[in-house]
Order: C-alpha cells, then sequence, then structure tokens
C-alpha cells in the first residue's frame, strides 16, 4: 500500500476492493463503490467518468480509515453516517437503526391505506412509535401531504436525529416528536400507528453479524424472551389512540406471522394484510381494531 501521494480515484477505488475481498465480504465492490463515492461525493458513474483525477491527500486518509472501520465491522452507511431510504437522505447516530430496504415494504403497504383514509378525512394523523431516524414517518409524510405525523421514541438522542432528518427534507412543519416508551407519552388519536419496534429474542442477540450486535442499539434489537414484548405493549392500548377506522402497521420477523397476529387477535384486531420482503420471508402486518 502506498504512502497515498499522487493515488488517483480509480486507484483508491482499486485499494478498497482489494481490501473487502481480502476479507471475504459479501459484495466487495459494490460497498467500496458506495463507500468511497460517499466519502468524495461522486455518484457511482462519476467514480468511473473522473477516475484519473489524483485524490487530495486528506481524502486518501480518510478513505483509509474508513477502510480499517468496516474491516471492524462497522457498517458503510454507519461510516458514512447516513443512509437513503424511500428516497430521503437520512442522518444515522449511535441510538438508532439503520434503515434497511426491507422496512421499505412497511411503507409502500401503509400508504395506500393512508391515501384512502387521507381521502375520506381530508387530513390524517400518524404516530410512529419507535421512530429511531424517523424514516417511516417521513416517508408516509413525504408521500402523503394531507398527513401530519409523530415521532415517538424513549431515546432523546433519537428524537434529535429525527427532527434534524425532518428539517433537512422539509417536512419539520409535519412532523414532531415525543419521549416515552410506547403509548405512556401519547395523546389523541391516530388514523395510522406504525412501528418497527425490537423483535428479536434476547438469547439471539449474540449470535447476530457483528455488523448488527456491535453497531445497532440493543434497545432497538431484543423484544424479550420471544421477541413479542413490543407487539403485546403496541396491540395492548393501540385501540385507545386510534380512529374507528385507523389502521396499525407493524413490522415482524420473518417467522413471526402467526404469533403476531394472534397477539393483535387477543387485543381486538383483524388482520387486514400482509405483505413480504424482498426475500419472500413475512415482513408486514396490518391490523383493524373491531370495535
Amino acid at each position: 500500500m502506498s504512502d497515498g501521494a499522487g493515488l488517483t480515484v480509480a486507484q483508491l477505488l482499486q485499494e478498497m476492493r482489494t481490501r473487502f475481498t481480502e476479507v471475504d465480504l459479501d459484495d466487495p465492490a459494490t460497498e467500496a463503490r458506495i463507500l468511497l463515492g460517499g466519502l468524495l461525493d461522486l455518484s457511482s458513474t462519476e467514480l468511473v467518468t473522473r477516475g484519473a483525477e489524483v485524490a487530495a491527500p486528506d481524502r486518501v486518509e480518510a478513505a483509509r480509515a474508513a477502510i480499517a472501520r468496516r474491516l471492524n465491522h462497522e457498517p458503510v452507511h454507519r461510516i458514512l453516517g447516513e443512509r437513503e431510504f424511500y428516497g430521503l437522505p437520512l442522518k444515522l447516530s449511535q441510538a438508532t437503526l439503520e434503515p434497511r430496504p426491507d422496512t421499505e415494504i412497511l411503507v409502500d403497504t401503509v400508504l395506500t391505506h393512508a391515501r384512502h383514509l387521507a381521502t375520506a378525512h381530508g387530513n390524517i394523523q400518524i404516530l410512529d412509535l419507535g421512530t429511531g431516524t424517523g424514516a417511516i414517518c417521513l416517508a408516509l409524510l413525504q408521500e402523503c401531504p394531507q398527513a401530519v405525523g409523530i415521532g415517538s421514541d424513549i431515546s432523546p438522542e433519537a428524537l434529535e436525529t429525527a427532527r434534524e432528518n425532518a428539517a433537512r427534507n422539509g417536512l419539520a412543519a409535519r412532523f414532531s416528536t415525543v419521549q416515552g416508551s410506547w403509548f405512556e407519552a401519547i395523546h389523541g388519536r391516530f388514523h395510522v400507528i406504525v412501528s418497527n419496534p425490537p423483535y428479536i429474542e434476547s438469547s439471539v442477540i449474540s449470535t447476530l453479524a457483528p455488523e448488527v450486535k456491535n453497531f445497532d442499539p440493543p434497545a432497538a434489537l431484543d423484544g424479550g424472551l420471544d421477541g413479542l414484548d413490543a407487539y403485546r405493549a403496541i396491540a395492548k392500548d393501540a385501540a385507545r389512540f386510534l380512529h374507528h377506522d385507523g389502521i396499525v402497521g407493524v413490522e415482524i420477523g420473518y417467522d413471526q406471522r402467526k404469533a403476531v397476529t394472534s397477539v393483535f387477535e387477543g387485543a381486538g384486531f383483524f388482520l387486514i394484510e400482509a405483505a413480504r420482503d424482498y426475500g419472500h420471508n413475512d415482513r408486514v402486518l396490518l391490523f383493524r381494531h373491531e370495535a
């Protein structure tokens, strides 16, 4: 490895790809392209068309520091400090989950119902429980101009991140935050309640990939002994905060459809729609209340 003087963008990309290949990352070429592109503020195309340009010494230094972090299993988007979700650039923080593509399925599934509700009511209220980066709520607000939303979370740092993301994407006027666990600080009624809650069994956390267990916040992963604690908390109280024709949409683990449906049915809800993720696993459940 050279000292970095006179290194071109193409050579730096090749160095990054080689290092990632040596440690057997799943897709070293893609990861190198995303990471270096983010660090240099270049698109995938520009990495090619500007490959002959000499990289500034401080950018070479930053790239090599980023390589070391990735070799320590830190995810690419954590290193960059942001990730795009549903077309929105979102800042990440230590207190937030990194929003993942499969969670966009929750937005897709809820959005159809949210638009129908907006047509019926004129304006609708959305509540995002455990909002983290604000990803789900902000995506819904972006796609449904008649909606206003509240993001709740137990972490003040997460809420600060969510507010920054709302402002960054021009949605601050329609988004507010509340600190608390589930419904404890919530007032009023909502047409849409959404959540991507912690749903991993406590005993499984230690077996997860280091990219997850070492960098995602534990509180956003740990769903209790059977992984269902959050669903019980949401199902128990959701009806009190829901308009009569409102919906509850939740993300679930790949093997939890039957168990989560049972939890909600026990609280007077019925399943109206289920959706699978890009890997064809059960991922999203939508419920209405029988009242």
